[in-house]
């Protein structure tokens, strides 16, 4: 604009004092700043894209392809372009970084007449998560630099990379007792697998009681008596408040904390137990704005900013998969712990004051904790007054060990950590802690009832 401005200021002067050789200078300037305007403007109008990746659910360490197509819809010549395929830029940064790319995803290039090129790239998923990959920013020109033109194009895809999950052992799967049993105070179920013994035939007793071997040997009718269910599954409570989780641990605390989750409601699963989740953490759906991808922009920065996403959530409504049995709960699970992240809204005494009534009293509480403030084993000893069964598992800071070691120096000292078990023995809460993912696949091999 200032440009176009000083041309007809330049054009003005010319007139006034008749200089013909100014004013055919400004004419001609004028033309070639309208020319390159067009020019730039319909150059980037014809562009459009088209993404296609490999797959949309990895596992960590996996690989996807990336093929970015560009087309040029125009008869005239694209004489060059920039070109960026958008990654979060924090998980490119983080050290260490939890995307590893190879390939382009960065190309200056020019395309002809109704031409095609591609950008080709690979990006390795080092960390779980739900990873947005685009949109396209494109920039373009004229050939004098006075005009340049930006575009989000292409709508941008996303990929979940679910989290680890380690086997626990220390039980026999068939033993159908695993982490967090409880034994009923009531008869409310029975176990037909599970015979306790055989009585007198007592009037309204179901035919299918019958001892009939009993029967006959004694010449009177007989019942069987069953085994009330002492295993009825678990609620895990993930508390995942920004301010549990120091930067000082992260991100490898917060992982810890998600692959605990995992792995105990995989064995859940596979024990064909009840199963659900509550957390306070944030889904990264929610954050994901995916508005404003096809429209052109004034300057680098202001296309730059559709492709951001929030940093900050004071998110007040909690995350929750119902207790239910069956293999989808654990997939369903899976697939928001790999989404899930942490968020300044609800603290865990208040997530459990909000969600106590839609957690089952046949099914064990298990809380899984980054820090265990004064607030949250108040809150966990008032669910066990209750008559809920409630254990708590405190996940440690560890260096090397978070990061899959066997073992590691912890940043948080003993007498913390005494402190913090202290407040959760003191509501009579049955207690463990890890501080390395090794230690997660011995969590139960002390307390399983076989």
């Amino acid at each position: 604009m200032r440009w176009v401005l000083g041309a007809i200021a330049l054009l003005l002067i010319g007139i006034v004092f008749q200089l013909g050789l100014l004013v055919y200078s400004m004419y001609a300037l004028l033309g070639v700043i309208l020319l390159s305007r067009f020019l730039a403007h319909q150059w980037i109008e014809q562009l459009t894209a088209a993404r296609e990746c490999n797959r949309d659910a990895v596992e960590i360490g996996d690989r996807v392809a990336v093929v970015v197509d560009i087309r040029n819809g125009s008869a005239l010549p694209v004489p060059w372009l920039l070109l960026e395929d958008a990654l979060p830029r924090d998980a490119l940064t983080e050290k260490p970084p939890r995307l590893k790319v190879e390939g382009r995803r960065i190309a200056l290039m020019q395309i002809g007449p109704r031409g095609m090129k591609s950008l080709l790239y690979q990006v390795t998923f080092l960390r779980r998560g739900y990873y947005q990959i685009g949109p396209l920013l494109i920039e373009s020109g004229d050939l004098f630099g006075l005009h340049r033109r930006y575009r989000v194009e292409s709508e941008p895809q996303f990929v979940l990379v679910y989290p680890k999950v380690i086997p626990l052992q220390g039980y026999d799967l068939f033993s159908r007792r695993p982490i967090g049993e409880i034994r009923m105070s009531h008869r409310l179920f029975e176990d037909p697998t599970r015979v306790a013994g055989v009585r007198q035939y007592q009037h309204g007793d179901p035919l299918n009681r019958i001892h009939w071997k009993a029967t006959a040997r004694t010449g009177t009718l007989h019942s069987r008596i069953f085994d009330a269910s002492c295993v009825a599954g678990a609620t895990l409570v993930l508390d995942f408040h920004r301010e549990m989780y120091p930067a000082q641990g992260e991100p490898h605390r917060s992982d810890l904390a998600i692959t605990t989750v995992a792995s105990l409601a995989n064995a859940l699963c596979q024990l064909g137990q009840q199963v659900g989740l509550i957390t306070n953490g944030r889904d990264a759906a929610d954050r994901i704005r995916a508005e404003g991808y096809a429209r052109e922009f004034k300057t680098r920065d202001a296309a730059q900013q559709t492709l951001g996403i929030q940093s900050e959530s004071d998110r007040l409504r909690p995350v929750i998969v119902p207790t239910q049995r069956g293999f989808e709960q654990f997939q369903q699970i899976r697939e928001v712990l790999a989404r899930l992240e942490l968020t300044d809204g609800l603290t865990l005494a208040q997530l459990v004051t909000e969600t106590s009534s839609r957690m089952p009293r046949d099914a064990t509480v298990i809380a899984i904790l980054g820090d265990v403030s004064t607030e949250a084993a108040i809150a966990l000893g008032n669910l066990r007054r209750n008559g809920y069964a409630v254990t708590a598992i405190v996940v440690l800071q560890g260096s090397e060990s978070a990061m899959g070691g066997a073992s590691g120096t912890r940043f948080l000292d003993a007498s913390g950590m005494v402190d913090q078990i202290g407040r959760l023995i003191a509501e009579g809460i049955d207690v463990r802690h890890i501080d390395h993912e090794a230690a997660i696949a011995q969590l139960c091999s002390e307390h399983a009832v076989r």
